[in-house]
């Protein structure tokens, strides 16, 4: 008598489920989020938030230090054994409220705008030579910058209009630019991780605002 093959178990089941589910593409191909740059954003975001931790705590901000820290660490889990947990809550949450929907394209728009011009700015904030020379490059420029990221983040608010960890993420942030200062820490600790993190979320934002029949790309 021929053995019945063992069922998978429920575990196994549900990791199979999100994995089909996170390898599959929207109806628009240019809908699909890619996993490289996806990985790299954590990764950069990851460093980046572990420096600010240190520099908060060179100047006795603890509790700044602290939160900073927190964020570290919810970004390492994205890049560690949680991975999996990690991708599945904003995988699913870009399916679930995003992925098969019409979004808000005007403020996706001037998101992408508004990061290439931060982008701009932090590529004149490279060419500075000194600590000096940076620290008063900022002193001219931060408040310019501060009203750009506000901009960015209140549009980028209205585009990810759903409750899930895409707005949480983006809600985090902007508290922490808000009230912690994260924005002039970024800046303090040099430009070229910001502008990397800037520079991989403009071209996903270009991918997921390019649509079949209708490339809009053109007019940014």
């Amino acid at each position: 008598m021929a053995k019945t093959a063992p069922s998978p178990s429920p575990s196994t089941s549900r990791v199979l489920i999100i994995l089909l589910l996170l390898l599959s593409t929207a109806p628009e191909p240019s809908h699909s989020l890619s996993y490289l740059p996806y990985r790299t954003l954590v990764s950069l975001s990851h460093s980046l938030m572990t420096r600010v931790a240190n520099l908060r705590a060179s100047r006795g901000d603890i509790s700044g230090s602290h939160r900073a820290k927190l964020i570290a660490q919810h970004l390492e889990r994205g890049l560690g054994l949680g991975f999996l947990g990690f991708t599945w809550s904003v995988g699913w949450d870009y399916l679930k409220n995003y992925a098969w929907r019409d979004v808000n394209y005007a403020d996706l728009s001037g998101a992408i705008s508004d990061a290439k011009m931060l982008l701009s700015s932090l590529g004149e904030l490279t060419r500075t030579g000194s600590d000096a020379e940076r620290a008063a490059w900022i002193g001219r420029n931060y408040q310019n910058l501060l009203g750009i990221s506000n901009s960015l983040f209140q549009r980028l608010l209205k585009v990810f209009r759903q409750p899930g960890a895409l707005r949480e993420v983006v809600e985090t942030v902007q508290r922490e630019v808000a009230e912690g200062g994260l924005l002039r820490d970024c800046l303090e600790l040099g430009a070229n991780d910001l502008k990397g993190l800037l520079q991989i979320f403009k071209d996903l934002a270009l991918q997921f605002y390019s649509t079949s029949g209708d490339d809009r790309r053109d007019d940014l």
